[in-house]
């Protein structure tokens, strides 16, 4: 169940509109929970603050954050932690957990059974990173909103770390 954490505003209460943040339980249902959240966030910015979203940025950014909030919660048992901003003609996606173990992109592999998650998030994604935290990690994805803007973004970048 997404949660705002304690102290701080509601996300529909911030003085940026196009921001928002939720905490899961890491439980079974928070992964379609966090489609849906994220689906809704989308919605809001396109409908009542006139933000582009293609129907492909929208398909992405679930896919994406489905990806990330699934290895947090399989790799990372607590809460987890999303935010989602749209910055510029992008969605950024953060997604953080409690363990600061930075995960890597595995190289294709079609023999390989599963673990492919973050392989496609660094596929479709403008760019993805990867930051150790005080308290754990967060992945930052960044989409396109729009297929213009998509088309003009360089290709996709490996996940990096910040040296």
């Amino acid at each position: 169940m997404a949660t705002v954490d304690e102290g701080e505003v509601s996300p529909r209460e911030q003085k940026d509109p196009l921001a928002d943040r939720f905490t899961l339980d890491g439980g079974g249902a928070c992964i379609a929970e966090a489609r849906h959240l994220a689906a809704e966030f989308l919605d809001l910015a396109r409908w009542e603050y006139d933000v582009q979203v293609s129907q492909r940025a929208e398909d992405l950014t679930q896919l994406v954050v489905s990806e990330l909030v699934t290895n947090a919660c399989k790799y990372a048992p607590g809460t987890v932690a999303v935010d989602l901003r749209v910055v510029g003609h992008t969605v950024e996606i953060a997604v953080s957990d409690g363990d600061p173990v930075l995960p890597v992109v595995q190289g294709s592999d079609a023999d390989r059974v599963g673990q492919h998650g973050l392989e496609i998030v660094a596929a479709v994604v403008q760019s993805l990173e990867a930051r150790v935290e005080a308290d754990g990690k967060s992945l930052i994805a960044r989409i396109a909103l729009t297929d213009e803007a998509q088309d003009r973004a360089a290709a996709p970048r490996p996940c990096r770390t910040p040296t």
